[in-house]
């Protein structure tokens, strides 16, 4: 890695822990120069324990991160998070703190820390990442996706956007945290969960129902995908905007089944379950559902009229997303209900006519959409194809306004006092939905300053994601100052 930030220069006592971390050994404290594994209290350079600020070790972390592989294929074999959490329980004993490490199943880990506020007496706040990623297949990309190579100002690699950035941004404060003796405006939770990326069953959905004691007093929570910047053209010029996400749409991971009638591949069979498969799937594919805007859509495209000069008109509508560059994919998704086929199985000859068929859909709705997205999937599969439901979450929904949001544009707006701060709606998901039914409402608060030119949103499950390192220190800044005055 090269030095992340400008002043980091002054922050040479470190040693190097990365490949101890991924191979799994030195678990436990880490140590800095200087340090015994007896002492009470870290030692660092000359400068002193404070003087290591979240913004000189974030990029660090997010390597280092990046190099343990804790890729989640979704059914069990990967390598899980055990590792990742091991580094972060040993980051956080090195500033003197006291993590605690859950495993769902052996290898599903999660980390979890907290920290009293300055006011105890205030509700609390949950902090959250994941520490999984999903799979990457190194042929795809330019670089190793496991190396956290530093190139061209950013640090490569597999979960550098989704989400290890986030998690460095938020270990690095907790540890600037410890070391300054400073605390949190409010008694605040911090997660690193496991299995985000296969809807969360082994992290926050079994915390919340196995050790929901952890959100005692929790009443709001931040997490991933929002609080990035968008360059939004105007008459004035480019003006730069941060999407701070204040909904998520629901999902609904459903199994097509067709049945029917087994054969010799030479027969005419009109009951040939991969045909009836194939009509359900066609019928699926060309519905229009209907589009309807929730409060968060419709704030940020009537903003982004003001601000362009364009209509928000339906007939316009493609104009106006045009103006977000890449994250219009995300907003686009997010103006109806949506299913994708996502995988095909069936047969095992090429002369044999298989008796049934599956085909994975991927459904997101939106708030109180569910039960009619059901109905609607269950005629267009037809009387041949039974629809199963693999994976359910809820869609959810916070106000744009009160005190945690408008702390996020505060901290935002202190960095970037000429941005815009815009609300909107992910068409994907986070832990959020987990925390929601303990009554947490969740916001989506990653903060990155980013260059014009970077085509961000798409590196979410993309090839070659990358993040520039000043966008993570500006991160580290905001998330910290969020922290002390929310």
């Amino acid at each position: 890695m090269g030095i992340p930030c400008g002043e980091a220069k002054r922050y040479t006592g470190r040693v190097q822990k990365t490949k101890r971390a991924a191979a799994g050994v030195g678990r436990g404290r880490h140590t800095l120069i200087g340090m015994s594994h007896d002492d009470a209290e870290p030692t660092v350079t000359s400068a002193g324990p404070s003087a290591v600020t979240a913004e000189e070790e974030v990029a660090r972390i997010c390597a280092e991160l990046i190099r343990i592989d804790s890729s989640n294929y979704g059914d069990g074999s990967g390598p899980g998070e055990r590792k990742a959490a091991e580094y972060v329980m040993g980051e956080l004993a090195e500033v003197g703190l006291e993590g605690t490490l859950l495993e769902s199943e052996p290898g599903r880990a999660t980390v979890v820390v907290r920290l009293e506020g300055e006011d105890s007496s205030r509700p609390g706040l949950a902090v959250h990442g994941h520490l999984d990623v999903v799979p990457a297949n190194a042929a795809d990309w330019q670089v190793d996706p496991f190396a956290a190579e530093e190139r061209d100002g950013c640090i490569w690699g597999r979960g550098a956007v989704d989400m290890k950035d986030m998690d460095a941004m938020i270990l690095a404060n907790i540890r600037h945290f410890a070391r300054s003796g400073t605390r949190p405006a409010r008694d605040t939770t911090f997660v690193f969960f496991a299995d985000e990326e296969a809807g969360g069953t082994y992290g926050s959905h079994w915390l919340v129902d196995h050790q929901p004691q952890w959100f005692e007093g929790v009443t709001e929570a931040i997490s991933e995908v929002g609080g990035y910047s968008v360059s939004v053209p105007t008459s004035q010029g480019p003006q730069r905007a941060y999407l701070l996400q204040t909904a998520e749409k629901g999902i609904a991971w459903l199994r097509l089944r067709a049945h029917g009638r087994a054969g010799h591949g030479s027969v005419p069979n009109d009951d040939n379950a991969i045909v009836r498969l194939a009509a359900a799937i066609g019928r699926i594919a060309a519905h229009e559902w209907p589009r309807e805007y929730i409060a968060s859509v419709r704030e940020l495209l009537d903003t982004l009229s003001t601000m362009t000069g364009l209509s928000s008109a339906d007939e316009d509508l493609e104009q106006l997303l045009a103006t977000l560059g890449g994250a219009q994919g995300f907003v686009r998704g997010t103006l109806r209900d949506t299913a994708n086929v996502t995988m095909l199985e069936s047969g095992y000859k090429h002369n044999v006519i298989p008796q049934t068929a599956t085909a994975a859909v991927d459904c997101r709705f939106l708030p109180g959409h569910e039960d009619a997205l059901m109905a609607t999937i269950r005629e267009l599969a037809g009387e041949h194809v039974e629809v199963e439901v693999v994976h359910r979450d809820v869609a959810i929904e916070a106000p744009f306004s009160g005190d945690l949001v408008e702390s996020m544009k505060q901290a935002l707006l202190r960095e970037d006092p000429e941005a815009a701060v815009l609300p909107y709606c992910l068409s994907g998901g986070t832990d959020n939905k987990a925390l929601s039914r303990l009554g947490i409402s969740g916001y989506g608060f990653a903060p990155l300053r980013l260059p014009a030119d970077l085509d961000f949103a798409p590196m979410f499950h993309g090839i070659d994601e990358r993040v520039p390192v000043d966008s993570l220190c500006f991160g580290a800044r905001v998330l910290g100052d969020f922290l002390r005055t929310c």
